[in-house]
Formats: structure tokens, C-alpha cells, sequence
């Protein structure tokens, strides 16, 4: 079974920065896409990023593009997404979640049938 694990979220000033980590076990990253979502309370799920198996295209929502970055360690299994220039918008509960092709064609559909597993959430809190 597909399993991941988010970690690297906290609490931090407008303008910081946090590394989220996606730790996937029981499976290799060369044979999923990797997307990341986030969640604000009274809010759905919206598609942050997503890093393609097939060559590493990237993709990022318009809400954080050149802010965040997405990368992937397939060493390591892990895939991370680097929040820089960080604003209170941005608070959220952050997913990871497998995507069952080497795409990231139709990733942003939280609901598609082709996510295989998600990831439990981490906490991303941005105040002053």
C-alpha cells in the first residue's frame, strides 16, 4: 500500500521560509507524480504544486508561483516543496498526495480517481 508522510510544517513571521517533506514508503517516487495541496479552515482543498515522474516538469498555482518550489530525491523517496517569501494567505494544512501517472495532467482535481494515497497533513502557519 502507497503510503506518505508530510513533515517540516511550523509556525513563522510573514516573509519566512519552511521546507515541507513527502516520505513516501512502500512504493518508489519513478512511478508517481507527487502534487502537494493545501487546505485553509472553512476553505477546499486547493492544488499548490506538482512535480511530474516522467522528467520533473514542475508545476505551481498562480497564487505561489515564484515562491514556492518543488524538488524531488528519488534516492530518498522524498519530495519536497520549499515555501519562501511566506504570507498569513498561506496558512494552511499542507498534503502531499501520489498521482497515479507520470503527469501531472489534471493534477489540481483534488478528487480525481487517479490519486492513489495522500498524506496525513502538516501545519503551515504564517502571523506576525
Amino acid at each position: 500500500q502507497v503510503q506518505l508522510v508530510e513533515s517540516g510544517g511550523g509556525s513563522v513571521h510573514p516573509g519566512g521560509s519552511l521546507r515541507l517533506s513527502c516520505a513516501a514508503s512502500k512504493f518508489t517516487l519513478n512511478h508517481y507524480s507527487i502534487a502537494w495541496f493545501r487546505q485553509a479552515p472553512g476553505k477546499e482543498r486547493e492544488a499548490v504544486s506538482c512535480i511530474a515522474s516522467s522528467d520533473g516538469t514542475t508545476y505551481y498555482a498562480d497564487s505561489v508561483k515564484g515562491r514556492f518550489t518543488i524538488s524531488g530525491d528519488n534516492a530518498k523517496d522524498t519530495v519536497y516543496l520549499q515555501l519562501d517569501s511566506l504570507k498569513p494567505e498561506d496558512t494552511a494544512v499542507y498534503y502531499c498526495a501520489a498521482y497515479f501517472i507520470d503527469s501531472c495532467r489534471g493534477y489540481s482535481d483534488s478528487g480525481s480517481p487517479l490519486f492513489a494515497s495522500w498524506g496525513q497533513g502538516t501545519q503551515v502557519t504564517v502571523s506576525s
